[in-house]
């Protein structure tokens, strides 16, 4: 079985980011970047299904020559080989599944797995827009996924619930925040990622030229949270709700 995983490089979650001055962008000046976290959870999920079932783990990432790094992570945990789409285009999520569909067209891998979403911009529209492309059936938010043949039954986390889902292979399926925990990656597996083949090629190399359809204006931080004061009396609470708050 061949399942083909995403990955995208991300600033550290843990990491308060910076904006630049004209609001064009964050400052990368000492940041650290990290594979994004719900990919590193679609990795741990082909991982485990390669181990119960046999096959191949290709890792995709798409970005400026760094995100190899990224992808070299992937490797560490175990999966065989990378892809790594060089460009420094400012893509959105329609470019982003433009490539992926010629990827996945030259792999046919019978699984792709994605994260829900990108922890830095939260647009959560890739993976759908990709399966729409290529015709797929898609299970998305998957809090549990099981092969059965050439069908996977998928436990996917809906408003109010769980839902349960079988879909076809090939298929696409996002995975969600409770469907495994990560391995760490062993030095010996960091080592050997090292020497794991990965395979460069740029968007022109697929056939593809890039045609964001959305362009990022200006980000603005937040304002800041004002500080919270302490009341004497259930009065004076009622009163500061009421007149200054309005909430009630």
């Amino acid at each position: 079985m061949k399942i083909l995983v995403t990955c995208k490089q991300v600033p550290d979650p843990e990491i308060k980011i910076k904006l630049n001055a004209d609001g064009s962008g964050i400052s990368t000046d000492g940041l650290k970047f990290v594979v994004n976290p719900f990919d590193e959870i679609a990795n741990e999920e082909a991982l485990r299904i390669k181990e119960k079932l046999g096959g191949e783990v290709v890792v995709c990432g798409i970005g400026a020559k760094d995100i190899a790094t990224q992808i070299r992570s992937c490797l560490a945990m175990g999966s065989d080989r990378g892809i790594h789409v060089v460009t420094d285009a400012k893509l959105d999520s329609d470019s982003v599944a433009a490539i992926l569909q010629k990827v996945v067209d030259k792999e046919k891998p019978d699984l792709v797995l994605m994260g829900k979403q990108a922890v830095d911009d939260d647009m959560a529209q890739a993976a759908q827009i990709l399966a729409d492309k290529l015709s797929y059936p898609q299970a998305m938010y998957a809090s549990k996924i099981e092969i059965n043949g050439n069908a996977a039954v998928i436990v996917r986390e809906v408003d109010g619930g769980l839902e349960t889902v079988e879909v076809t292979l090939p298929a696409l399926v996002t995975a969600d925040l409770r469907l495994n925990e990560p391995r760490y990656a062993s030095l010996p597996n960091i080592m050997k990622a090292k020497k794991k083949p990965m395979d460069e090629m740029t968007p022109a190399d697929l056939g593809v030229t890039p045609a964001p359809k959305v362009r990022v204006v200006k980000l603005v931080a937040p304002e800041a949270r004002k500080a919270g004061v302490i009341v004497k009396t259930v009065d004076e609470l009622v009163n500061k709700l009421f007149n200054e708050a309005k909430v009630i």
